[in-house]
């Protein structure tokens, strides 16, 4: 396939655009009430809205809560801090004769992986991307760093990226929008041609933001990536790089058919999330009026609707009130009921914590719950989630494990021979949402080996007791450093039996003598 030139590369990220925008509708909504500060859409990003205004007609903060505790769940959950979250195994390709060397040495480098993420900004990015999750699809770029940091991420917001869907319904293209200073293209790519109308544009305005296109452009006939730097406004090429492994992992939490575009949780909570609003903000209104009061006020003068004004303290001319004799002010009576207007509100909040997996944690004022308890409970958000479960691990973690040890590799930090494709090298998650998608069959393994005990021999003989706890050790994800190799185990079975021997020696030895005597 051959090179694309810069107008076919913004020809296809137009039209990825255009894919885009059917959404833009839902999507803004979904970050102007429940993610307000990660909000470019609605003209933030192309007129600059400061920050104070992103806040401006949101009235109730359920969405904004329910969302970030969405997120801190699924990474305390799936990736949490400070903790290896998965497992390098070896494949089924692998020789069973050369499997635990080679799964020693996917040990070494899986705590190696570890200890990059965690000397990196690897937990801020992934909070960040879990938030735009909520609204359907996360975004995060993954670069090569230095010597000090060898990994960077980068979580993208959802309104800079647009990509395609390949073959599988797998993103295998992406596009983003840039705004970077001139002065700093030169830093930002060592290998970039600058045209001279933009090195113009750089020396006489260093610090004016110039708008670029990033492409990462998948070619299945080479199983490489292009990746290209554009400047729009003169369709000229930047940058232009083939390499083996593309920078992006994106992840959507649900896709529906003939669609590419991630639908979360707040797609299903948005018309609850506008009428918790609005009913907030009409409940707000009714308590101004009914600490500051209206009144009608004694005129002689016919009443002039135009110039009524209904606030808070206002005094509206009435010809009289009550009658001849009425009274000369009079508190006007107030309309609304508090009392409906929360239970509204309590309603609106239940549905909206249901959607966004906000129920079955303890609430803030409850006692400490026990381990039993909390480990029921991440069973039961493992089956809430369902197939988003599933989706999370084939869009996320493994990517971002491939790419990671990808780079690692390229530094010399590992020497990584092996595909990571399942076969030869397999990635397990070990987080406590996926432990708890183990509980079922560590359950049943359970169950089975206690019917074996109580059937005495024949019982014996059905089960394989080390095969079983190699079984069990892997559900819970045991390293393989802590448990005996086969020869270890060979030569403890042959310790024993001696022991057994001796014993047994022993033993007749000391029948014998009192026989003797």
């Amino acid at each position: 396939m051959k090179k694309l030139t810069p107008k076919e590369v913004l020809a296809r990220h137009s039209i990825a655009d255009r894919k885009k925008d059917a959404w833009r509708g839902l999507l803004e909504d979904c970050y102007k009430y429940a993610l307000p500060q990660r909000n470019l859409f609605g003209g933030e990003w192309e007129s600059g809205v400061k920050g104070d205004g992103k806040m401006t007609d949101v009235y109730d903060s359920t969405a904004i809560h329910s969302t970030q505790r969405f997120a801190n769940r699924i990474q305390s959950t799936l990736f949490p801090p400070y903790r290896n979250w998965c497992r390098l195994t070896a494949g089924n390709d692998i020789d069973p004769e050369q499997r635990e060397g080679v799964q020693a040495a996917l040990d070494v480098y899986g705590e190696k992986m570890f200890a990059v993420l965690r000397q990196s900004n690897f937990d801020l990015a992934m909070s960040e991307m879990l938030l735009d999750l909520a609204v359907g699809t996360g975004c995060m770029r993954i670069s090569a760093g230095d010597e000090t940091t060898p990994v960077r991420f980068e979580a993208v917001p959802q309104y800079l990226v647009s990509f395609e869907q390949g073959a599988h319904g797998k993103v295998d293209t992406v596009f983003r929008k840039l705004k970077i200073k001139g002065e700093a293209d030169i830093q930002t790519w060592a290998d970039a041609t600058i045209p001279e109308q933009l090195q113009a544009i750089i020396e006489d305005k260093p610090t004016e933001d110039v708008e670029l296109v990033e492409a990462t452009i998948y070619k299945p006939d080479g199983d490489y990536y292009c990746y290209h730097v554009i400047w729009p406004k003169a369709e000229a090429e930047l940058v232009y790089r083939e390499q083996e492994s593309s920078q992006w992992v994106i992840a959507r939490y649900m896709v529906c058919a003939n669609e590419s575009i991630g639908r979360g949780p707040l797609l299903s909570a948005l018309p609850d999330i506008k009428s918790i609003n609005v009913t907030k903000k009409l409940i707000l209104q009714n308590a101004s009026l009914a600490v500051s009061g209206v009144y009608t006020a004694a005129d002689d003068g016919v009443l002039n609707p135009e110039t009524v004004s209904v606030q808070p303290g206002s005094i509206i001319p009435v010809a009289r009130n009550g009658g001849p004799q009425g009274e000369s002010l009079k508190a006007l009576p107030r309309g609304g009921d508090f009392n409906v207007g929360q239970m509204v509100l309590d309603d609106l909040k239940i549905g909206i914590k249901q959607i966004m997996l906000d129920d079955t944690v303890p609430s803030d004022n409850m006692s400490a719950r026990t381990a039993t308890e909390m480990s029921h409970r991440i069973s039961t958000l493992a089956t809430q989630m369902g197939a988003s479960f599933g989706r999370l691990i084939t869009e996320a973690l493994l990517p971002i494990c491939r790419r990671v040890l990808f780079i690692m590799d390229q530094q010399n930090l590992i020497d990584l021979p092996l595909k990571i494709d399942g076969q030869e090298v397999k990635i397990v998650p070990v987080s406590p949402l996926a432990r708890a998608q183990n509980e079922d069959e560590l359950a049943g393994l359970m169950q089975f080996m206690q019917i074996v005990q109580g059937l005495g021999p024949p019982g014996a003989m059905a089960l394989n007791p080390e095969r079983a706890l190699d079984f069990i050790a892997d559900r819970l994800g045991i390293p393989m450093s802590v448990l005996n190799t086969d020869e270890e185990r060979e030569e403890m079975a042959a310790q024993m039996e001696q022991m057994m021997q001796q014993a047994q020696a022993q033993a007749a030895q000391a029948e014998q003598q009192p026989e003797a005597a």
